[in-house]
Formats: structure tokens, C-alpha cells, sequence
């Protein structure tokens, strides 16, 4: 078997699970070139000092801190619960979810404080115990590796608390959310002990500039549009883009092209501004990097 390169910075991801599509996608976006398919234990980057390894999320945040890899690409749900000492180096915008208290919509129980002396089953006791130790509410901790949702039906506890992403999951077993214990999304975690040494904390720094690059331009459409002249001011503080528009002379003296960059989250929003301001011939792109 190929050994890995002592000389790469190791990154650990998802061998297959929720979180794994779109890492590989972020790490090609990124401009890493490394072929991955189920069967690959690793991948070696041809163009950059990256080794990728495919392993069990749950395996992640121990490897990390261990030193067995430098870098991981994990949520922020297992960093919490597995209580290893890593470091959070980027936040990556994607596997956004909440560990949330679940009880049965025909509950009697409405607030936190009426589950004292109940049980609550979950699959992430240590944060379960210590989001009610906090509150000072004592419950039962039952740990459960399966379907935590059906467990309130067979009568095994009162309260859930699970990984909630859209809610349909407990609208599918008759539950409704009671409290947030914390969000998670996907994270770039690290050693802690990275930073010792100067070669791979070097290496680390280069591809932090290029997932940045990558994760800012999916915040933004770069649109190009002819505006009257007499609109600019009102477009100006419509679309204030990262520092200002371009503005570009067209061959009617009334009229200018102009160039600027609008958040993903207001887009159309800021789309029906414009059309009330008179611009036209609105044109959109997609971003494929962006520094800023």
C-alpha cells in the first residue's frame, strides 16, 4: 500500500455521510486537484501539499487532537461532544443544524423546568447533561445510538434531544422543539500543536486563503446592468458592492453601465430596487472565487 507523505499537511473528512458531498466540493472549488471514490482510504493532491484522509466523522476530532492528522473537516456538534482539544480555525458555512429538546406534541410539558425527573434520550449525552446541569435541571440521560425520535412512542423517555437540520423529522413523529442546546455547522478544526511547526502552519495558511476565496464567493452574484445617470446615488446605496460599483460610460451620455457585486441573501430583494430605479439589460454570474 501507498504511504502517505510525512511531508503534507493530513486533512481528515467524512469518509460518506451528510457533510461529505459538499466538502469534496469545497475542496475542489478551492483548486485542489485529488480523486476521491468510496473505496479510497486517502488521496494525495497533485497540485498542492495536502493528503486527504476518508475516515468516520465521529473518529475526526480525536485524530485531530491526537496529532494522527493536522487538520479536519468536521461539524461542530461532534467537536462539542466529543470535548477533544482542537482548534476552530474557519467556520465553513454548510451542514447547518441544532441539537434541540424534543417532546411529544400531546405533552403536557411546555417548559424545560417540567422535565425534572424525566428522562431524555439522546445520542449526545455529554452535551444533553451539561445544557441541563447548566439550568440546574435534573433529568435522566438515556444514551441512544438509533432512531432517538421513537423513543417518547415506546414509552422509554419523555424528551428528546436530537440533531434537528429542517424540522421534518420531528414533525414526522409528532414532536415539537422545546429548546436549543447549541448550533452546529461544518468547521475546519486543527492540532493545536500546528502552529510548532513552521512548515505546515505555513501550508495551513495558503489553504485557509483559498477556502476564504472560495466560501465568500458563494455569498455574492456579480451583476452587470445600463442605469440612467440622474439613478446612480439611489443605486449607489442600494448596491454599495464590496467598496464601490464600477461605473463604465455607455454612447448614450444619460445612460452607464454598471458593475457591482450583491449578497447572495438580499439578492433579489436588491434585483426588484433596481428594476423600480429603471435600470435594464440586468445581467448575473455566478462568482467563482473571491478575495477580499
Amino acid at each position: 500500500m501507498r504511504k502517505l507523505n510525512g511531508e503534507n499537511v493530513k486533512l481528515a473528512i467524512q469518509k460518506e455521510g451528510r457533510l461529505t458531498d459538499e466538502t469534496l466540493n469545497l475542496l475542489r472549488t478551492a483548486g485542489l486537484h485529488f480523486e476521491s471514490y468510496k473505496q479510497r482510504l486517502f488521496s494525495a493532491c497533485r497540485n498542492f501539499p495536502l493528503d486527504i484522509l476518508y475516515v468516520r466523522d465521529d473518529d475526526i476530532p480525536e485524530y485531530v487532537a491526537e496529532g494522527v492528522v493536522d487538520l479536519g473537516i468536521v461539524g461542530r456538534n461532534l467537536v462539542v461532544e466529543t470535548q477533544q482539544p482542537v482548534d476552530e480555525l474557519l467556520a465553513l458555512d454548510y451542514g447547518h443544524c441544532t441539537l434541540t429538546v424534543a417532546v411529544p406534541s400531546d405533552s403536557d410539558i411546555t417548559d424545560l423546568s417540567q422535565l425534572a425527573g424525566h428522562k431524555v434520550a439522546t445520542s449526545y449525552p455529554v452535551a444533553t447533561r451539561r445544557f441541563f446541569a447548566e439550568r440546574k435541571i435534573e433529568v435522566e440521560v438515556i444514551t441512544i445510538s438509533g432512531s432517538v425520535e421513537i423513543t417518547p412512542a415506546l414509552g422509554i423517555a419523555t424528551a428528546i434531544a436530537d440533531l434537528v437540520s429542517t424540522g421534518s423529522s420531528l414533525k414526522l413523529n409528532d414532536l415539537v422543539p422545546l429548546a436549543t442546546v447549541f448550533e452546529s455547522q461544518s468547521l475546519l478544526v486543527a492540532n493545536c500543536k500546528l502552529g510548532e511547526n513552521e512548515r505546515k502552519a505555513a501550508i495551513v495558511e495558503r489553504l485557509l486563503l483559498r477556502l476564504r476565496g472560495a466560501l465568500a464567493a458563494r455569498e455574492y452574484k456579480y451583476i452587470m446592468m445600463n442605469a440612467p445617470r440622474a439613478a446612480l446615488p439611489r443605486i449607489f446605496a442600494i448596491t454599495p458592492g464590496l467598496k464601490s460599483p464600477t461605473v463604465l460610460p455607455t454612447a448614450d451620455p444619460d445612460w452607464v453601465a454598471v458593475h457591482t457585486v450583491v449578497r447572495e441573501d438580499v439578492f433579489w430583494e436588491v434585483i426588484e430596487q433596481l428594476r423600480l430605479l429603471g435600470t435594464q439589460g440586468i445581467l448575473v454570474s455566478p462568482i467563482e472565487k473571491m478575495f477580499i
